[in-house]
């Protein structure tokens, strides 16, 4: 037991540092730049890339194909379950352009400039989606309001297509390979507590703000902030580990092609992306339009409980990563992650614990599968052609994957509907929902375990180490 004098002897020694300008307060970020002994330029490159990152997550709140607002935008709009499907998939499907902007920059090595052009102005036409109702008459045979909707989406979704082979080749060069894992843990972290306030706050809004004008508020908000996110990387400098060379896109794909780990782990993520969309496309529109959650609900029950749970078990996995390998990381969080949109299965209107569930749950393997992937692209390309190889693995993914398995999921939908079968409390949502995780559960226990490891370890370490069971 500690004696009162020693607990104030204590108290009068912090006192004291904080008065003299002693006391240290951990800096994770800093302990992992003094490991690698970065210099000044390089730390403060890496810091104004992580308030690029926390800008573009607040901007992904609010804009993009299925988050809440824009789901409710849509739904003011008169949007089905087409147009569901045609959000999430439109800035999949032009994730093609990656390719040409990959070749783009491995020739001219102009990243700076164009995130300052391109990708400014891709997050800059956001500031006009809230003006769409009073600009643009609905029409009678044609929707016009969700046709300018869907436009305005697809040009930005294709400008945008420029920041993924820029950032992230970036980060790549700027951050040492055996520090990258943490920092990006810690990254999560911060854009964890971050969103989570900023998630209430446009929770908030939506909710309490004018109809007539709550939408033009946020996505002028929106907007404004994913410029923001732009602006930062204009304060970083510019590190390239190889020097400008002119590609061949057949010569491109051919690399790719040769390389095995990567092929191996493309073909488990396009499959993955498949089969979460599938279900996660639905989820907001399901909450909001059949179990009649409102934007608040959602929002708390949804982005706030996945960042708090994220925030106790991200940096877990970044030190997972370290120690046991992507691979063992990635089959254990999948799994994890596979079977939660099972929770949706007990919902009923009116009823929050299927999306709290969900989320919260979901969340604590989300981060583990999404740290392997990010660690698995730098790791396993060419560092020759790096921004080709994300620009390539982008496009199958999001082309084969997310809009593919939103679009069938829109289909199937439709089937169910006309079936007559799904009706009651097992809709045709329910359906959905338990076809996804079976076929997400299975690519997971089929694909992952074919994939190399980085590290001298199995999965049955990584959960002795997460379970503390000590080996025999």
């Amino acid at each position: 037991m500690v004696s009162a004098g020693t607990i104030h002897g204590r108290i009068l020694k912090g006192k004291t540092a904080f008065m003299t300008g002693k006391l240290k307060i951990h800096n994770p970020l800093r302990a992992l730049y003094e490991e690698a002994e970065l210099p000044q330029v390089i730390r403060r490159s890496l810091n104004f890339i992580l308030i690029g990152n926390i800008c573009g997550a607040l901007h992904g709140i609010i804009c993009g194909g299925g988050t809440t607002a824009m789901v409710g935008l849509a739904t003011s709009m008169g949007a089905n379950d087409l147009t569901f499907a045609l959000l999430a998939a439109i800035p999949q499907a032009a994730a093609l352009m990656q390719i040409p902007f990959s070749m783009l920059v491995n020739r001219t090595h102009k990243r700076k400039k164009y995130m300052l052009t391109i990708g400014l102005f891709s997050r800059a036409l956001w500031i006009l989606f809230g003006l769409i109702p009073f600009v643009v008459p609905r029409g009678t045979t044609v929707n016009y309001q969700l046709f300018t909707l869907l436009f305005l989406l697809g040009i930005s979704s294709c400008c945008g297509a420029v920041i993924n082979p820029c950032w992230f080749p970036w980060l790549s060069d700027l951050s040492p390979d055996r520090i990258r894992s943490r920092w990006l843990s810690v990254r999560d972290v911060i854009m964890s507590v971050i969103n989570i306030l900023a998630g209430l706050g446009i929770a908030f809004l939506l909710d309490h703000l004018p109809p007539e004008t709550k939408y033009v508020i946020i996505f002028i908000l929106g907007g404004t902030i994913g410029m923001m996110d732009m602006i930062s990387f204009g304060f970083c400098k510019e590190v390239f580990s190889t020097p400008p060379q002119k590609l061949k896109f057949l010569q491109v794909i051919g690399g790719i092609l040769k390389n095995k780990p990567f092929m191996h782990f493309m073909i488990f993520w396009t499959v993955w992306c498949f089969t979460a969309n599938m279900s996660g496309t639905y989820m907001s529109p399901y909450s909001m339009n059949v179990m009649g959650l409102n934007f608040t609900q959602i929002m708390v029950f949804g982005t706030v409980a996945s960042c708090v749970s994220a925030i106790f078990t991200v940096q877990r996995w970044g030190k997972a990563l370290y120690h046991f390998g992507s691979r063992n990381v990635m089959l254990v969080s999948c799994i994890g992650a596979a079977v939660t949109p099972a929770f949706y299965l007990l919902s009923s209107p009116g009823n929050i614990w299927p999306t709290l569930l969900h989320n919260f749950f979901g969340a604590m393997f989300w981060c583990g599968a999404n740290l392997s992937a990010n660690n698995m692209q730098l790791s396993i390309s060419a560092p020759e052609t790096r921004p080709s190889y994300i620009a390539v693995f982008s496009c199958v993914t999001a082309l084969a994957g997310v809009t593919l398995g939103s679009l069938s999921a829109g289909g199937l939908l439709r089937v169910f509907e006309a079936s007559g079968i799904f009706t009651g409390w097992f809709d045709r949502y329910k359906m959905l929902f338990l076809l996804a995780t079976v076929l997400r559960l299975g690519s997971t226990l089929l694909l992952v375990p074919r994939m190399e490891n980085d590290r001298d370890a199995t999965p049955k370490d990584l959960l002795r180490a997460i379970f503390r069971i000590k080996k025999k």
